[in-house]
């Protein structure tokens, strides 16, 4: 399972909002791809449909859709959110990440 925390719900449905998709229906796309300065990167779109190799999960409000292929990177990740003076911006606390860069956006096993 994916986890969402309170303060990335609130942001994810604003940002839904903002982009014409609607939080009770549509669906955040967690995936991990190649590249980054660690191996692999996340990537964090909306999209109003599933796949029939997608897992899909929901917590605080928020619909998640990921492929069973990146599902195996993110099993057990919490999606943050956060906007202190460091930055602002979606953080994943992936516990399968043995190293991450100094910007978090991207990991290796």
């Amino acid at each position: 399972m994916i986890q969402v925390s309170e303060s990335a719900s609130k942001k994810i449905v604003d940002m839904m909002k903002e982009d014409g998709f609607d939080a009770a229906n549509d669906y955040v796309r967690v995936g991990v791809k190649s590249g980054g300065c660690s191996g692999l990167s996340y990537d964090l779109t909306f999209d109003k449909h599933i796949g029939e190799n997608d897992k899909v999960f929901e917590d605080n409000n928020i619909k998640i859709a990921v492929e069973k292929k990146s599902f195996l990177y993110l099993a057990g990740t919490i999606l943050e959110f956060s906007g202190g003076l460091n930055g602002k911006g979606f953080v994943f606390n992936n516990p399968n990440a043995s190293r991450t860069c100094g910007c978090g956006e991207s990991f290796s096993l």
